[in-house]
């Protein structure tokens, strides 16, 4: 029976999405279909509907009075799209259920394992999918309003609503099995799938800015994606020659016991690859040039869904990658190697951030800013640094998909993303420009939010352990970011309303936001039982 039950939980993260996607692939094609069978204004019937020998006549629609008829819109018998259901929940309620229960479980009898260790659970996997169920909570509950709002401006259909739909339950099981999994191979597999999938969110709007920001983003992951592949081949390689057999060479487990067998040259220049193709993905230096082009055009829900999870799922094989390492090489090479990524990666963005002048992209950068810090807590290496990077993927991820959805609805109302020609937000629309100040607020680390106790606890364990001087220059550029995101946040905020003042957001728009500004803060107030799941991640890290 507890085979049977460790299996299902294992199992549905990745499977529900799935059937989710495919129910809406199956039902948006049927309404397609209906739809192209009944006739629209200005669409022409065969004749053989209207009678044999008569030329195919238009059906036309008869004006209101008094209003002179219009020309057809664009996606007119297109199905309408899901905009007032809420089944795309069904996801991410099943994904944190089985996150829940999965951490209950580990806690009470350690790792659990399924399908001959193929799928397999530890502290660090129930914590990173209660992350990604609670940041798709907050993603797919904003989608409808989204939608909506695209539809009324034109700028979506019933088929690209439903490919969104599709597109993003495809990507959450994708992320779902990246961390179950506890083949590196399969790890592999599963984020490379979600290079695929979001390529084609991030061109969803198919204008000419969207298409190339996917282009880049293909190519720039591919390229980290191929050095990844090439640095898991590397580790298979040593694992072989250190005598474990081939049905085990890339089973996470197995290799952190056997890891003293490992070849350290090889081991070395592998980890080197895998660190630097998943940082890819993670948005670190080098290969970080496509991460805010993706982000500022691929729709809110989207760019809240690769920035509060994407990353940091990324960033999850980069930390079972290290395990691997420090018990092949000790912990000095990973501490040098990322320490030196998250300093370049966190210069880059602070300087970036004071020139920037686009409010999308300015949130990407701050993605760069807050990843960097992750990786700066899994260079120290202590159980409280990597209890801090992980509480911290946590904050970041509910803090920063409120800060997309709010941003998504701005763009919305504004019609730009420009951050010189967007005032008055409180002013003009007091609940949205309340929840993105909030949302901006816990991404600076005030506290009650949870990023400011995870920021501390990062400064606390980085001078403790010895890295005063990077955790010093860290503080210093975190600042810079800081100084540079708090004023141009608020010169959209503060300032007169435009007249004609326009109503203020509906609830169904702002609840989604409120929940997750309310877990973050939640977080940050009192961990509860999850503090005993950040300590059992923090020590299966440490390869313990």
């Amino acid at each position: 029976m507890n085979t049977t039950v460790t299996s299902t939980l294992l199992t549905l993260p990745t499977a529900v999405p799935l059937a989710v996607a495919g129910a809406y692939a199956l039902t948006g094609s049927r309404q397609a279909r209906q739809a192209a069978m009944v006739p629209t204004a200005g669409e022409l019937v065969p004749a053989a509907a209207t009678g044999a020998g008569l030329p195919p006549i238009a059906v036309a629609e008869e004006p209101e009075p008094g209003k002179a008829a219009e020309e057809p819109e664009s996606g007119k018998g297109d199905p309408e799209p899901p905009t007032r259901g809420w089944g795309g929940l069904v996801s991410p309620a099943v994904i944190l259920a089985c996150g829940g229960l999965l951490a209950a479980r580990v806690l009470s009898e350690g790792a659990v394992s399924a399908y001959a260790g193929l799928l397999r659970a530890d502290a660090l996997t129930a914590w990173m999918l209660l992350v990604i169920g609670a940041v798709a909570f907050v993603a797919c509950a904003s989608t409808p309003a989204h939608l909506a709002g695209e539809r009324a401006a034109g700028r979506a259909t019933g088929q690209t609503a439903w490919r969104l739909h599709l597109l993003i339950h495809a990507f959450l099981a994708a992320m779902c099995l990246a961390v179950v999994t506890a083949n590196l191979g399969v790890l592999w597999v599963a984020i490379e799938a979600t290079t695929i999938v979001t390529a084609f969110l991030v061109g969803h709007r198919r204008t000419r800015a969207s298409v190339e920001a996917a282009w880049k983003y293909v190519v720039i992951c591919s390229a980290g994606i191929g050095l990844a592949f090439l640095g898991t081949v590397l580790i298979y390689y040593a694992a072989r020659q250190a005598g474990i057999s081939e049905t085990w060479a890339l089973d996470w487990p197995t290799l952190v016991a056997r890891a003293d067998r490992l070849d350290p040259a090889v081991t070395r220049l592998g980890i080197a690859l895998v660190v630097l193709g998943f940082g890819a993905k993670a948005g670190l230096v080098p290969l970080h040039a496509w991460l805010p082009d993706a982000h500022s055009q691929a729709p809110a829900p989207v760019s809240a869904l690769m920035s509060g999870v994407l990353l940091s799922v990324a960033f999850g094989a980069v930390l079972r990658f290290k395990a691997i390492a420090d018990a092949a090489l000790g912990g000095d090479f990973t501490r040098a190697l990322l320490t030196a990524i998250a300093l370049l990666t966190l210069a880059l963005a602070a300087a970036l951030l004071l020139a920037q002048r686009d409010y999308k992209r300015m949130l990407a950068y701050s993605s760069m800013e807050h990843m960097s810090l992750i990786a700066l807590g899994a260079a120290i290496g202590s159980p409280l640094a990597l209890s801090a990077a992980l509480l911290h993927i946590a904050g970041h991820g509910l803090a920063k998909s409120v800060a997309f959805c709010g941003a998504g609805r701005v763009l919305q109302l504004t019609g730009t993303a420009r951050i010189g020609r967007v005032r008055g937000l409180f002013a003009r629309s007091p609940w949205l420009g309340a929840c993105l100040g909030a949302a901006v607020v816990a991404l600076l680390g005030f506290p009650p939010f949870s990023l400011f106790a995870s920021e501390l606890a990062l400064a606390r364990a980085g001078f403790a352990d010895g890295m005063g001087w990077p955790m010093a220059a860290a503080l210093l550029l975190v600042l810079i970011a800081f100084a540079a995101i708090a004023a141009r946040t608020a010169r959209m905020l503060l300032g007169p309303a435009p007249t004609p003042r326009t109503p203020d957001e509906a609830p169904a728009a702002l609840w989604p936001l409120l929940t997750g500004l309310t877990a973050c803060a939640a977080l940050g107030i009192a961990t509860g039982p999850l503090g005993d799941l950040l300590t059992h991640a923090a020590t299966v890290l440490e390869g313990h």
